[in-house]
């Protein structure tokens, strides 16, 4: 299983790469794993504000609908259209092109507060 050093991670296994003040965010390769073949990514809150663990979408597997978790407070200013295109991109490299949305963080301190990969792996077992 895939869980790279660079990011951080939440107990909703969604991941999180900061890029100034603007988070990259999508679900991990356990989340993906234990969904199987998904089939549908909607996020319909892009310029949304939310708050940290506020549900920003959904991501529909063939047996399955999941709830997505918004891993730090701001603003969705991204979505990834080619995850909408090609849901399965989300399975096939989901720390790459299988990306979810681009928040632009109002306070970059909360990613401190997220995991590492050694607690998610924790988290996971």
């Amino acid at each position: 299983m895939n869980i790279p050093d660079n990011l951080k991670y939440t107990k909703e296994h969604e991941w999180v790469r900061l890029e100034g003040d603007v988070a990259v965010v999508g679900i991990t390769d356990f989340a993906q794993g234990e969904l199987g073949d998904i089939v549908f990514v909607e996020v319909e809150t892009v310029d949304e504000t939310l708050d940290a663990d506020e549900v920003f979408g959904t991501v529909e597997a063939v047996k399955t609908v999941s709830d997505l978790f918004l891993p730090v407070a701001g603003e969705i200013v991204e979505f990834n259209e080619a995850v909408e295109d090609d849901p399965a991109l989300v399975n096939n490299d989901p720390y790459g092109e299988g990306w979810l949305i681009k928040v632009k963080v109002s306070n970059p301190a909360d990613v401190d507060g997220l995991l590492d990969g050694e607690a998610y792996k924790n988290v996971i077992g």
